[in-house]
């Protein structure tokens, strides 16, 4: 318990930076009109190639294998997101595609 006060007190600025960053978070996206939605959410969700690059910069400095491990299951996943973000988009332009009228 004396540890995790003490690293509450060393790291205080950063704690209260990570909480007001989840409260802006929480504040701004509940304010997103649903129209909206969709398309910022494929968008942060395509920014996830920058976690690819991360977790391959990782994984080519692992000496352990748990490093090793974490760093594939992150390349995994981002790749997912970044997919599905991908299919996600292609989906919300399908819908403002004009349909072919029937004769």
């Amino acid at each position: 318990m004396k540890e995790v006060l003490e690293f509450i007190y060393v790291y205080k600025e950063m704690l209260f930076v990570i909480a007001l960053s989840v409260l802006l978070g929480i504040e701004v996206i509940s304010h997103v009109p649903a129209v909206l939605h969709t398309p910022l959410m494929s968008g942060a969700n395509a920014i996830h190639g920058v976690v690819i690059i991360g977790a391959i910069i990782v994984m080519g400095h692992a000496h352990e294998t748990a490093s090793m491990i974490l760093g594939f299951f992150a390349v995994v996943l981002g790749t997912l997101n970044v997919v599905g973000g991908f299919v996600v988009t292609d989906r919300m332009l399908e819908m403002f595609k004009k349909k072919p009228k029937k004769n």
